[in-house]
């Protein structure tokens, strides 16, 4: 396979994983590229501290698909706050709750049957009983175990 296609797979395996369209990935890559450091790993860092993808870490979701319908659907709040968009970036100490009145639904109670098993990772500390969680700090690239070889991707972008 060509050094392109390399490039692109590593960038629709990003995507995939994530669940972000082109547009959003795009926009995700220069914001990353114009901040301080490595850009691959703003990039991932940026992907990781998405709302949809910080309720699946924290198993309250078996799938990215199911955490973003979660929060498309007002049931997860931020510091005591409803937010309803999946792309909201969460800062070091903000507290995720899903809502008071979703709490007790069979759905929840499935959920922590088979995802409360999951290793979570350590930037963020999570109370399962109350499906609530908290971002102690923001992660680092050790800390995201997703496989994508993110220079692949910043070599796409930089042509």
């Amino acid at each position: 396979m060509s050094e392109y296609g390399l490039q692109l797979r590593e960038k629709q395996k990003a995507k995939f994983i994530y669940g972000v369209l082109e547009k959003p990935f795009r926009n995700y890559y220069e914001k990353a590229d114009r901040m301080k450091g490595m850009t691959g790993e703003n990039l991932m860092i940026m992907l990781e501290r998405r709302l949809d993808n910080v309720i699946f870490r924290l198993a309250f979701a078996r799938t990215r698909r199911e955490a973003r319908q979660i929060v498309d659907h007002k049931q997860v709040t931020v510091n005591g706050k409803l937010v309803n968009i999946p792309s909201y970036l969460v800062k070091a100490g903000d507290v995720i709750e899903i809502r008071e009145n979703k709490k007790d639904s069979v759905r929840y109670k499935e959920i922590i049957e088979t995802a409360g098993g999951r290793l979570i990772p350590a930037w963020l500390d999570v109370d399962q009983e109350n499906l609530k969680g908290t971002v102690k700090a923001l992660p680092t690239r050790e800390e995201i175990d997703v496989p994508v070889n993110e220079m692949l991707i910043v070599e796409l972008y930089s042509k």
